[in-house]
């Protein structure tokens, strides 16, 4: 029950995370990025391969991050890039 909790846990702080950057660019690398680590974190409570998670993570991040509109989702500027 625990490795759920955590799950639950990343999976919201993903979602309150994401969206940062104002071009479509800046909003990939930004999601990017966050859907590494959190692809990561999850592979690893999950007990996979950590690299293979991260990977999952970022690409999906990515074109998540590229697709959406800064109207659907702004939560300021990106801190990779301006």
């Amino acid at each position: 029950m625990p490795k759920v909790k955590a799950l639950i846990i990343l999976a919201l702080g993903s979602l309150l995370l994401g969206g940062c950057g104002v071009t479509p660019g800046c909003r990939a690398v930004s999601t990017g990025a966050l859907g590494a680590g959190t692809g990561a974190a999850i592979a690893a409570v999950a007990g996979g391969p950590v690299l293979l998670g991260a990977a999952a993570g970022a690409a999906a991040g990515a074109i998540t991050g590229a697709a959406t509109s800064p109207s659907q989702a702004h939560l300021g500027p990106s801190p990779f890039c301006y």
